[in-house]
């Protein structure tokens, strides 16, 4: 394309909440040398060595084999999406992209492309929480604490979150409770040993931490775990007496499975010849999250 072409302006779609806190970013634009005073906005080039993460940012655990595969293909390829930095200080910090600035420095590439921008405290974990959930980069435990730093230090509200990030209220408030569990077992989570599903069956049980090791051990489903928190060890007449039906507990198993990995709510109807998949939204930004994720399009 020509430095001389006008930059299409990016289609509405998922990345509406975050691209009206980035602003309508003309990723056509040329690419502008390193040195001076970085333009606020544009796209330029800046030493490696120049930028810092962001300490609080709500991304704690980076998967070392994908950050090694990342940066094979930028090494291949060069870094193609810009970093979003704000001044600070004398250098500049991260406000989204951590990940690919590690990958780079891995390359060892000495500059990488980005976008200047001034941003708040609170604008820079909105839009830092908002690119890794729409990345889905983030474990349930990490998204929850940003949350809750939303909520307790710039006075957020789980409805206003759940605008934010195009979830539903419901789904913030569910990855709040998980704060609640004890520390091993949220360590369980940001490992990945347990899902977002363990974890809340886990919420209310009375000994999580030695359930956690069981459903760690055994490898059990989320539906296992489900049946292990609420009853222990339950037999066969047992459950027939307390009126479980295999069929439905799955259907319901798999709607909160679903709506875990949405953020949204999950309807499924099930008949002899077959059923219908609903998934409600109150937005429209949901309805584009809800396309986007079934027409596989990169967010």
């Amino acid at each position: 394309m020509s430095d001389d072409a006008p930059a299409r302006k990016r289609p509405s779609g998922l990345g509406r909440g975050l691209s009206s806190l980035l602003g309508e970013v003309a990723q056509e634009a040329p690419i502008s040398a390193g040195g001076g005073t970085a333009p606020r906005g544009g796209v330029q080039m800046m030493p490696v060595s120049s930028i810092e993460p962001h300490l609080d940012q709500p991304r704690r655990h980076f998967d070392d084999a994908a950050l090694a595969e990342l940066a094979e293909s930028i090494q291949a390829r060069g870094l193609i999406q810009p970093i979003v930095v704000r001044p600070h200080g004398h250098r500049y910090q991260i406000v989204a992209g951590e990940r690919r600035w590690r990958a780079a420095q891995r390359a060892r590439l000495h500059e990488v492309p980005v976008i200047v921008r001034e941003f708040s405290d609170a604008e820079t974990l909105e839009v830092a929480l908002l690119e890794n959930i729409q990345r889905q980069d983030l474990n349930a435990i990490e998204e929850a604490d940003g949350y809750k730093r939303l909520i307790d230090e710039y006075g957020h509200t789980q409805e206003e979150l759940g605008r934010i990030v195009n979830k539903s209220r419901s789904h913030v408030a569910n990855l709040l409770r998980l704060l609640d569990l004890p520390e091993s077992v949220r360590d369980l989570v940001v490992s990945g040993e347990l899902s977002m599903g363990h974890a809340r069956a886990l919420v209310t049980a009375d000994d999580p931490e030695g359930l956690a090791r069981e459903i760690v051990e055994r490898g059990l489903s989320v539906r296992d775990a489900e049946k292990l928190a609420r009853f222990g060890k339950p037999t066969r007449e047992r459950q027939r007496s307390l009126g479980i039906k295999g069929a439905s507990a799955d259907i319901e198993a798999l709607e909160r499975q679903l709506g875990d990995m949405l953020g949204l709510k999950v309807q499924i109807k099930h008949g002899p010849t077959g059923g219908v998949v609903g998934l409600g939204y109150s937005t429209l930004d949901q309805l584009d999250m809800i396309c986007q994720r079934l027409s596989g399009e990169k967010i």
